[in-house]
């Protein structure tokens, strides 16, 4: 298993102990990312664009994989989710490069490239 798919793997592991253990914490806060994604003055891509940048920035691998899985999912491309990275990249200096490494395999992962010309 990959790194991807070990933090996919993981990921789905919390999240159902986290079902299953009835939180409200937890429900609580689904509830807020529903809410805080849905389409408003901003459509989802966009805020799972300005998500990139800040998971980026936070140097969180496990949200740059979800948050660059989710803007694809909303049809974003490959430069638009590259332009995002480097806003994290911007916003967190020189160690945010280190993060950026790990964004740019998750966009390889997905088969998403940049354009040529």
């Amino acid at each position: 298993m990959n790194k991807l798919e070990e933090l996919s793997a993981k990921r789905k592991r919390a999240h159902a102990q986290m079902i299953a253990s009835r939180s409200k914490v937890y429900e609580g806060f689904l509830a807020m990312e529903k809410a805080a994604y849905s389409d408003g003055a901003l459509t989802k891509k966009q805020k799972e664009l300005i998500a990139v940048g800040i998971s980026v920035e936070k140097n969180c691998e496990s949200c740059m994989q979800w948050h660059i899985e989710q803007a694809a999912g909303e049809s974003a491309s490959y430069e638009e989710i590259f332009e995002a990275i480097e806003i994290g990249i911007e916003m967190g200096g020189g160690p945010a490069t280190v993060s950026a490494r790990f964004a740019l395999e998750v966009l390889e992962s997905l088969g998403l490239q940049a354009r040529q010309g």
